[in-house]
């Protein structure tokens, strides 16, 4: 009986109820993660040994790199995605749990409702990480850095640091800013979908 209730939600997660919500998928998991976990360990990977400062100091270097990236883009991302996917995980584990079929989802007044709800969150999730990724990363990588490295030791005062590749990270930092922007949009068309098609399920009744 386990097994079965693996294999329903495996299915729902691969195959939810909506044409868009399957090419949310597909975008989600094949672009979106390939874009993270291929390109961007390209650009971010050795971020840390080549931002250097002036005086060129492995403690100062850490000491300002650290202040530059609070949290790295790369695991930013990755909970991103992971966050993203709870709601929708959630939903396809009740859904599996209560042997929900994926046309009666549609069909049933009290599913669509958790379903849209979880559609709700995801817009909700991404719209936060679009937030917490401007206030973190902004929207341009600047070849130079300020770094306020008097409490690590006062001889340093401010000191100017060199960040490297920084036109290539500009543009992937706008991609994944194009990837959000366009799953929100998804999430908002699959609503639509849904509202439609719940229109044609109560004009046939």
């Amino acid at each position: 009986m386990s097994l079965n209730y693996i294999k329903n939600f495996y299915e729902g997660c691969l195959r939810p109820p909506t044409v868009i919500g399957q090419f949310h998928t597909l975008f989600f998991g094949s672009v979106r993660m390939f874009f993270l976990g291929v390109l961007g360990f390209a650009v971010y990977g050795n971020e840390a040994l080549h931002f250097s400062c002036d005086p060129d100091r492995r403690e100062l270097n850490l000491f300002c790199y650290n202040q530059f990236r609070p949290i790295t883009p790369q695991v930013f991302w990755a909970l991103q995605l992971v966050t993203v996917l709870v709601p929708g995980a959630w939903f396809h584990l009740y859904a599996a749990c209560r042997n929900i079929e994926q046309e009666e989802i549609l069909e049933r007044p009290i599913y669509t409702v958790f379903y849209i709800i979880s559609v709700l969150l995801r817009i909700i999730l991404e719209i936060i990480a679009f937030w917490l990724q401007s206030h973190l990363f902004g929207f341009q990588v600047h070849p130079v850095y300020v770094c306020d490295a008097s409490s690590l030791e006062k001889a340093f005062n401010v000191t100017k640091c060199m960040v490297p590749e920084h036109f290539e990270k500009t543009i992937f930092l706008s991609a994944m800013y194009t990837f959000t922007v366009i799953t929100i949009l998804l999430c908002i068309a699959e609503i639509f979908e849904i509202l439609c098609r719940r229109l044609g399920y109560l004009s046939n009744q």
